[in-house]
């Protein structure tokens, strides 16, 4: 198999783990110090701190839906784009659907784990929708 086939069957099974309500499952993806940074946040360094960043996502909507729309390779890193589609019934939700559409940017270490995630998505539209729902406008 590929590098290229390699990662595309790492990115199919990473989105699997979003989807299975899982925390731990979404962590192991990335090496054992990885970190995730949302929309240039504070990073989440670890896997306990990564799970749960996937955590909150998957309490806020317990029908979470994470579908991978494709993947760019460029030189030292991997995009993976992503739409997440859910429910936000999780305690304190209002219950509107939400789907949102963003992207990862991935650096894999040599251990074929993530090593850094760089996470971006529109944040004024995913409260819009919070607030409103995917269809309002």
């Amino acid at each position: 198999m590929n590098e290229e086939s390699r990662v595309r069957d790492f990115a199919v099974r990473y989105s699997a783990a979003w989807c299975s309500r899982d925390p731990a499952a979404v962590a192991q993806f990335f090496a054992p110090e990885g970190s995730l940074t949302i929309n240039g946040g504070i990073p989440a360094v670890g896997r306990v701190a990564i799970a749960g960043e996937a955590r909150n996502f998957m309490t806020a909507f317990p029908d979470l839906r994470v579908t991978m729309n494709k993947l760019v390779f460029r030189r030292d890193r991997v995009e993976f784009h992503w739409t997440l589609d859910g429910h936000n019934t999780g305690r304190g939700g209002a219950g509107k659907h939400v789907r949102i559409s963003g992207f990862e940017e991935w650096k894999i270490g040599r251990e074929g784990l993530i090593a850094e995630s760089q996470g971006h998505f529109d944040a004024g539209e995913y409260q819009r929708q919070i607030d409103y729902g995917a269809s309002a406008g």
